[in-house]
């Protein structure tokens, strides 16, 4: 479970009932304030100056984690953060699960058109999202 913090993490949280059955960890940004997680990678995102630096910093903080834990699935809610771990899971085979933010409704976020090339299963939270990604999954509010 990897996401940024704020919203994206507190939407994640929501799925803190799949750790009931399945073995999970939660990854997320540093931050000031808390947000309890087994993981932190570096906050950054496209506006950050030192978004290239930050972004090479957190994959290799990301193979670390990936070679601890060997996850079978990545789920997340976004943002940049996400990329390192996504493609990894890609790149090894394993599935990668998308899901697009509540916040959403009538346009996509620049991490959702991103994973939706590459997502095994991408879930949008508001049917009008079908109409930018009509091969997605409508799975209602994560709230």
């Amino acid at each position: 479970m990897i996401s940024s913090s704020g919203g994206h993490y507190e939407q994640l949280k929501m799925l803190s009932v799949l750790g009931e059955n399945n073995d999970i960890f939660w990854v997320t940004e540093k931050v000031d304030y808390s947000s309890k997680a087994d993981y932190y990678l570096i906050q950054t995102g496209l506006k950050d100056k030192k978004f290239l630096f930050r972004m090479i910093i957190n994959l290799f903080k990301t193979l670390k984690i990936w070679l601890k834990e060997k996850p079978d699935y990545v789920i997340t809610t976004g943002t940049m953060i996400v990329i390192p771990m996504a493609f990894l899971a890609k790149i090894l085979g394993k599935k990668l699960i998308y899901i697009e933010s509540f916040a959403r409704i009538h346009d996509a976020t620049r991490t959702g058109r991103l994973m939706y090339k590459y997502a095994d299963l991408f879930i949008i939270q508001w049917e009008t999202l079908k109409e930018i990604y009509p091969n997605a999954v409508y799975g209602g509010s994560i709230y």
